[in-house]
């Protein structure tokens, strides 16, 4: 038996291990678009992912969502928060994973939408990464070019924290900029509802905005990863 490599690699992996797990400011959120028809082979495809990722022992959370309200009703939203830079560089088996999505997942869906965000706790109330509850109200703000400065100081002045969990987040890079989304974990339709006070933003804003898109998604804890216990109604 080779002792030396056992030392090796038993060195190694609680060093990977805390890379993988670091944590940080960053998110990913991706946007899938099942191909007509294509629905079940989708979700069971992707089901089958997980269990690839599950199998490798993979630390990370993914979150996975359909949007049941707007434009892109029926897509699916897949997300991953809280990570550091180096978190991020440290991904389980990136040639595997990808070789396994290929199989599994492509065959079925669109890739729309693939960015790398950062969470601003100074405009939210919450950790940066949502609670696993079963609505979640997802907000994208497209700003006029060279506004995203003067859109964080209005909005960060124009208006008292807000009281439910609320969670802003930059996108650093994967799409048209400025660009900022804002998560609204509820754990219910009439939640959603209720709070429909805290849904707008300040006035000051409006000039800064080319674009906002507000849709409403379901959370999958099937085609999750992680979650623990979801909050569900």
């Amino acid at each position: 038996m080779n002792y030396r490599w056992l030392a090796i690699v038993g060195t190694a992996f609680p060093t990977l291990l805390a890379a993988q797990t670091g944590r940080g400011p960053y998110a990913r959120i991706a946007v899938l678009r099942p191909h007509d028809g294509h629905t079940v082979e989708f979700e069971a495809g992707y089901i089958r992912h997980l269990e690839w990722h599950r199998e490798a022992r993979d630390p990370w959370v993914w979150y996975g969502w359909s949007v049941w309200a707007g434009e892109r009703q029926r897509w699916f939203v897949y997300a991953t928060f809280g990570h550091s830079a180096a978190s991020l560089d440290s991904a389980v088996a990136p040639a595997e994973d990808e070789r396994d999505n290929v199989l599994n997942v492509a065959p079925h869906v669109e890739y729309v939408e693939h960015a790398l965000y950062e969470y601003l706790p100074g405009l939210s109330r919450g950790t940066g990464e949502p609670r696993p509850t079963a609505r979640l109200e997802l907000t994208t703000v497209d700003l006029v070019p060279g506004a995203a400065k003067a859109f964080e100081q209005a909005l960060g002045a124009g208006r008292s924290r807000p009281l439910g969990e609320t969670l802003w987040y930059r996108m650093v890079a994967g799409g048209a900029a400025p660009r900022y989304v804002r998560l609204r974990p509820r754990p219910s339709l009439s939640a959603v509802l209720d709070e429909r006070s805290e849904q707008a933003l300040p006035d000051a804003v409006n000039h800064l905005i080319a674009k906002t898109t507000v849709e409403l998604l379901t959370l999958r804890p099937t085609m999750s990863l992680g979650l623990g216990s979801p909050v569900l109604r």
